[in-house]
This record gives C-alpha cells, sequence and structure tokens, in this order.
C-alpha cells in the first residue's frame, strides 16, 4: 500500500521538495505500521535504514548495564537512525511504538533510486536530515555544557 503524498506535505525533511520530487520519493516507499510497544529498532542491532515518523509518537530509550536511560520522544514528522545512510552500525537505542504508528522505512537503496531519477530532491532530503541532526547535536551540547556548570559550582 502506498503512503499518500498529503501525509508528506507539512514534514519538515520534504519542505523544499517541489511537488514531482515528493511524488518520487512517495512512489518509491512503503509504509509500515506498528501497534503500540512494538519494537521497531534494536539497540546494537546493525543499522541499514532510517525512519520518518508519519504519524503517531515513539520513545527512544538506552540500556546499559540493567538500566534503561529514556532520551526521547519522537512524533510526526521527526526521523532516526539517520547515521544509518552512512554507517551501516550498530543502534545507539531502543525504539519503541508508544502508541500505533506509521513510519517510513529508508533503506539504502530508496536514495540510491532517487538520487538516479532526482539528484536535487535526494540532495534536498540529505541536507534536510543533516540540518535535523546539526539541530540535536547543538541541544546535546547545550545540556552537556549546562551538566558541566552544575557539577563546577
Amino acid at each position: 500500500m502506498k503512503t499518500e503524498i498529503a501525509k508528506f506535505e507539512g514534514l519538515p525533511l520534504f519542505a523544499e521538495f517541489n511537488r514531482q520530487e515528493l511524488e518520487a520519493f512517495v512512489e518509491l516507499t512503503d509504509p509500515l505500521n506498528y501497534k503500540r510497544d512494538s519494537v521497531i529498532v534494536r539497540q546494537d542491532d546493525n543499522g541499514d535504514c532510517m525512519f520518518i515518523v508519519i504519524d503517531g509518537k515513539v520513545r527512544v530509550v538506552h540500556r546499559r548495564d540493567g538500566r534503561e536511560f529514556f532520551l526521547a520522544v519522537l512524533e510526526r514528522g521527526d526521523f532516526f537512525g539517520e547515521l544509518a545512510l552512512v554507517d551501516e552500525g550498530p543502534r545507539s537505542a531502543d525504539v519503541i511504538a508508544l502508541e500505533d504508528c506509521t513510519m517510513l522505512r529508508i533503506p539504502h537503496p530508496v536514495m540510491r533510486a532517487l538520487a538516479s531519477v532526482h539528484p536535487l530532491a535526494a540532495f534536498k532530503f540529505i541536507q534536510a536530515v543533516a540540518r535535523g541532526m546539526v539541530h540535536r547535536m547543538r541541544d546535546a551540547n547545550r545540556r552537556y555544557i549546562d551538566t558541566l556548570m552544575v557539577k563546577n559550582t
């Protein structure tokens, strides 16, 4: 079942896409539905794709030494697993559906196909993902500095 284009409109990752680019992207993808409490990705599994939250909410949790560290709640328009488009290394956290949700799985072949048909769209997509990653990095840096300031007072 193909996802309707309307579900993509308004998502930050596709803000710079024209209608033709968005249609080409949608044509290459299929949505995946997950029930509440389903594990979408498991920490330490090798990554081979990224995901975009189309509907619903997920939580991101890192596990270490028998403890669980809550990292984030992601919702419509958010994405995760983007490092797998560059490096098929291990996932850094579990991602679990907080409610029934629809995800868009984007594996390497989809990006290659998009780049061959609409290279500008592929560039726009990667650039939007990079902007999201930079935003997360700046937020993490701010939180780290805040932690250092509390420890040094």
